[in-house]
């Protein structure tokens, strides 16, 4: 069971008991009024936030140089009302733990997996539902195609890996390194410090989240991405990002593979925009696709269109699967 940390709920910082690499303290407050669990992991700690009540939901958010819960909030905040919401903040994130450890697409698919593990023992052994965003539903895919018992079905919000180009990720994943040369590179104590202080930089970080959003980002947003970037070991994650590693060369033959119910929501502009290939899905019944007149978070721009369409999946989810693909424009009818 969850909660070796003393869980904090709605206030303006997690306060002492909230460590980060090295046992630094850090200074990040709940990024929504939600009672906070510490799952052990890797001598530190995973952070997963739970409010509602109701069927279990996990959210995952996107991986950036700096990610955190933050982007679910407006789901989470929706949810809850009807649903008992879990927000997981991966490792190197977020309210979790940032040491030094080696970060890897499997040791990111085993953290998804401790913490639906854990909804799935809170909740009275239900299968989860779960949604991802961008990256993450690479290692929401990976995880649910190992342990399918554990998922009721699949909400990827612009997922990578249906850009042009993706039906040549194929094959097995190789070995996983501790360290790439690129990642090695990027690392290096001489210039490090230096270079994610330009990566998170607030000029650097707007850049990023306008071509996100396709146009001004959510302000709070861009606040508290600007604070989790500045913790103490924020820049071990983020750099692993950056090098590349954390992409699935396969992430196509995952994709294929999996039998759960699953939702594919994006955006139509912006720089995340290309989803060329994925046509392939109109051939699967257990996958349903939405294209939403927005960039990259569609629940962040068009909540009062995201909201329902999300909700519909779920609420078919303990019944017959979708029958077909179904391609909807900004949330409307079938077309």
């Amino acid at each position: 069971m969850p909660d070796p940390i003393p869980p904090a709920r709605a206030r303006d910082d997690s306060g002492p008991d909230q460590c980060g690499a090295q046992g630094e303290a850090l200074s990040l407050p709940l990024p929504m009024p939600s009672t906070r669990h510490g799952l052990p992991w890797d001598g530190g700690w995973l952070a997963l936030l739970e409010d509602g009540a109701g069927p279990p939901l996990l959210l995952i958010h996107s991986v950036n140089a700096a990610a955190s819960s933050y982007e679910v909030k407006p789901i989470f905040e929706a949810m809850r009302a009807r649903r008992r919401v879990f927000a997981l903040d991966l490792p190197g994130f977020g309210l979790s733990s940032r040491g030094p450890q080696v970060y890897t697409v499997a040791r990111s698919v085993e953290a998804i997996l401790t913490a639906a593990r854990t909804v799935r023992e809170m909740s009275g052994g239900q299968r989860v539902a779960a949604l991802a965003l961008s990256l993450s539903a690479e290692f929401l895919a990976r995880a649910a195609l190992q342990e399918p018992a554990l998922f009721s079905g699949l909400a990827l919000v612009t997922p990578t890996g249906f850009e042009s180009g993706a039906q040549r990720r194929r094959g097995g994943m190789p070995e996983a390194r501790p360290r790439t040369g690129l990642e090695a590179l990027l690392t290096a104590p001489l210039w490090r410090n230096g270079l994610f202080g330009l990566l998170v930089s607030r000029p650097s970080m707007h850049f990023f989240l306008r071509r996100t959003f396709d146009g001004p980002p959510d302000p709070g947003l861009l606040d508290y991405a600007w604070r989790s970037a500045h913790q103490p070991g924020a820049a071990h994650a983020a750099l692993a990002f950056a090098s590349g590693k954390l992409f699935s060369p396969d992430i196509r033959d995952v994709y294929e593979a999996l039998d759960l119910p699953v939702w594919l929501a994006h955006g139509t502009r912006g720089s995340f925009s290309d989803f060329r290939e994925a046509g392939w899905t109109m051939t699967r019944p257990n996958w349903e696709l939405t294209a939403f007149e927005t960039g990259a978070f569609p629940h962040f721009q068009a909540p009062e269109a995201f909201m329902p369409r999300l909700d519909r999946f779920l609420d078919a989810l303990p019944k017959q699967r979708p029958p077909h693909l179904r391609v909807v424009s900004n949330g409307g009818a079938p077309s």
